[in-house]
């Protein structure tokens, strides 16, 4: 029997990334922002996710290694660019998962009435059971995504379909209420429900054919993103009406079930939550590890080859689990950290396309989507606006440990007389001259 990860499981592990908490909260969040209006940003992220998926899809396969996006930039841009990238990452995945998993705690909470320790509880033990799934390998926690994203997309065509009976024409007009302006901060909003396919880089070296199958994964997962979350967030405007509740998915389901559906959201919430943090844990601490081998992070953070990085991972949890405390103690919200996360996610789309610009053959399909998805990226960064100042600091602070690494470098140089190699290390990460791209949802490359 081969090891690694099979179609299957990677298109659950990336529809799991994908299908996070943003479906339980966003339709309403972005419907509050822009009215009925809310579906052009929802359609339009759907379609950016094709050629954006893409491109991931064919980096992963032509340069498998579970650095991914941080592998890119050092192969396109050098070393430092690649620590930069790094490092905004790896910190927004330590910030992110108490805001994910913080959204499944309140909806625990409010069904069981527990009250604030109910949800810091559920918070802590979704990151604590998402590390011990990671720990015990990532074909373990494949295996369980496919059951979690098989559940989850089931349970939310289920909501939609029971909804759309009871749908209002009237609910959308006026259609664009708040102008159409408001479209832009809408879908600026929704990247946190977008974010999951530059994770893809950091699990392709975990598929038993990467070339073969990480097309194939990704385009089952790209098919059913677009129709769950297009089923969802029209439900949700055009059943709901323009002022739908904080819970619009616990709502949808009551209008199919009764006020007895309520407790299955919360099942849903959790499971969504587990679903995208276990995949985080799974690539974040990847991408730790190759960071690690290449003298972004101590190398004491490395992992053998084949083997699981452990310690990458408990130090990701650990600060996940510190940063619940400080919110905790500080009595903050966990609401504030999306924006940021999102910044981080439209910093890393850009930086991926502009690298597959430089890394994907020239005028081949893929590589039009790279430039399609640079374009759209840019612009979706811009309307990020200060949230940058999280992930800016983090890559800043990557841009120093490169800095001192290189200097120190040369130094040991200088007194022990042997050459100085100032560039970056050898990663082993090459493409292969005759490895044509491969092919995916636009055709292939030639």
């Amino acid at each position: 029997m081969q090891n690694g990860l099979s179609v299957p499981q990677g298109a659950a592990l990336t529809l799991g990334a994908m299908l996070g908490t943003g479906v339980i909260s966003l339709p309403a969040l972005a419907a509050g922002v822009a009215g009925p209006a809310s579906l052009v940003a929802w359609a339009a992220l759907v379609l950016l996710s094709i050629p954006l998926a893409t491109t991931f899809a064919a980096l992963g396969a032509r340069h498998p290694d579970g650095g991914g996006v941080a592998t890119y930039a050092r192969l396109a841009f050098g070393e430092r660019a690649s620590t930069m990238v790094g490092w905004a990452f790896y910190a927004t995945i330590c910030v992110g998962a108490p805001a994910a998993a913080g959204f499944a705690g309140g909806y625990v909470a409010d069904a069981t009435g527990g009250g604030t320790d109910t949800a810091l509880v559920t918070t802590v033990a979704i990151i604590a059971v998402c590390a011990v799934m990671n720990w015990f390998d990532l074909r373990v926690s494949g295996t369980a995504q496919l059951v979690i994203a098989g559940t989850v997309a089931l349970l939310l065509a289920v909501s939609v379909v029971v909804a759309l009976p009871h749908t209002e024409p009237s609910y959308l007009t006026p259609f664009a209420p708040h102008g159409w302006g408001a479209v832009g901060p809408a879908a600026a909003l929704l990247v946190w429900a977008f974010a999951g396919w530059e994770i893809l880089g950091s699990l392709s070296a975990e598929y038993r054919r990467p070339a073969r199958d990480i097309p194939r994964a990704t385009a089952i997962a790209v098919a059913l993103v677009g129709l769950l979350y297009l089923g969802v967030a029209f439900a949700t405007v055009a059943a709901l009406g323009a002022s739908p509740g904080p819970a619009p998915l616990s709502d949808l389901l009551v209008l199919g079930f009764g006020e007895r559906a309520r407790p299955v959201t919360t099942v849903v919430a959790v499971l969504l939550t587990v679903g995208a943090i276990n995949v985080y844990f799974a690539g974040g601490s990847r991408i730790g590890a190759a960071l690690a081998r290449d003298g972004g992070l101590p190398a004491w953070l490395g992992a053998a080859p084949g083997r699981p990085p452990r310690r990458s991972l408990a130090l990701l949890a650990t600060l996940a689990l510190g940063t619940t405390a400080v919110l905790a103690a500080l009595h903050l919200s966990t609401d504030a950290i999306v924006p940021m996360a999102s910044a981080t996610f439209s910093l890393l789309y850009v930086v991926s396309a502009a690298a597959a610009l430089r890394l994907l053959p020239r005028w081949g399909a893929p590589w039009w989507c790279a430039a399609v998805s640079l374009a759209a990226a840019l612009g979706l960064l811009v309307m990020t606006g200060a949230n940058m100042t999280g992930p800016v600091a983090a890559a800043l602070g990557g841009l120093a440990w490169a800095t001192w690494r290189r200097r120190a470098r040369v130094a040991a140089a200088a007194t022990t007389g042997a050459p100085s190699t100032t560039g970056a290390p050898t990663t082993g990460v090459t493409a292969p001259a005759d490895d044509p791209a491969p092919e995916f949802l636009a055709g292939s490359s030639s």
